[in-house]
């Protein structure tokens, strides 16, 4: 039943993620108050899968929105959904291929298409992160991740006799949807305290990305900019 309702969680979340994000350019300064900043977060991750051969990382964009919520003093609740995320990793070996049943694609006459191999999987993301944030701007981050991932494939790239050809192989049906790892970062907000954030965060997963395959685990290093919408110090009202 847990599992029925999470997933449920993130089948509205994704259904609902792009016009949250119109939503979020469009009413943002109605969002935002004393205690809840509300704004766009972008940025890029170099991610991998432990447990196969290729240690290569894949470089991935992500956006989606953010809520920091103010719990007291310092502290702050840092949530929200990266919308469009990915995770995968890059050139695939064959001993890869054959561990994930892909086909290695050959030309008519027999010989081999030169290309490159990679795991893709695309992905919500829905970070609960407890932040401190110190007084010189700076703050640190941690807590768990919790992931949709929804669609996957090999995917082949090859130039073919001066063509640019992509296949693409299907296998969701070989992932773990779910998956959930802990996550830490740190940042630095920009103008004083009332702008935009820099920052930088890791993630590990705790859940193998393929089934009954132990050691496959996601792990991913982003940089990221935090840009709040309609956020800011209120005028003081004069008596």
């Amino acid at each position: 039943m847990k599992k029925i309702l999470f997933l449920l969680f993130f089948l509205v979340s994704a259904s609902m993620a792009q016009s949250q994000v119109l939503i979020t350019l469009l009413l943002g300064d109605k969002l935002n108050s004393d205690g809840l900043e509300f704004g766009l977060e972008g940025g890029i991750n170099w991610t991998k899968i432990s447990g196969l051969e290729t240690a290569d990382y894949a470089r991935k964009w992500n956006l989606g929105f953010y809520f920091d919520i103010r719990i007291k003093n310092q502290w702050s609740l840092y949530t929200g959904v990266l919308v469009k995320s990915n995770f995968g990793v890059d050139n695939l070996s064959d001993a890869d291929l054959d561990t994930l049943g892909a086909k290695i694609y050959y030309h008519n006459n027999g010989d081999r298409i030169e290309g490159s191999y990679s795991e893709k999987i695309n992905s919500f993301m829905v970070p609960a992160l407890i932040r401190y944030k110190f007084k010189n701007h700076i703050y640190v981050e941690a807590g768990p991740q919790f992931t949709l991932m929804y669609k996957s494939w090999v995917e082949f790239e090859a130039d073919i006799d001066g063509t640019d050809a992509t296949f693409k192989e299907y296998n969701k049906d070989k992932i773990n949807k779910i998956d959930a790892g802990i996550m830490v970062g740190t940042g630095y907000r920009l103008f004083k305290g009332t702008g935009w954030t820099i920052g930088a965060k890791y993630y590990y997963g705790f859940v193998n990305v393929f089934k009954g395959m132990p050691g496959t685990k996601n792990s991913s290093f982003y940089i990221k900019l935090n840009i709040p919408i309609g956020a800011g110090k209120k005028p003081e009202k004069k008596n």
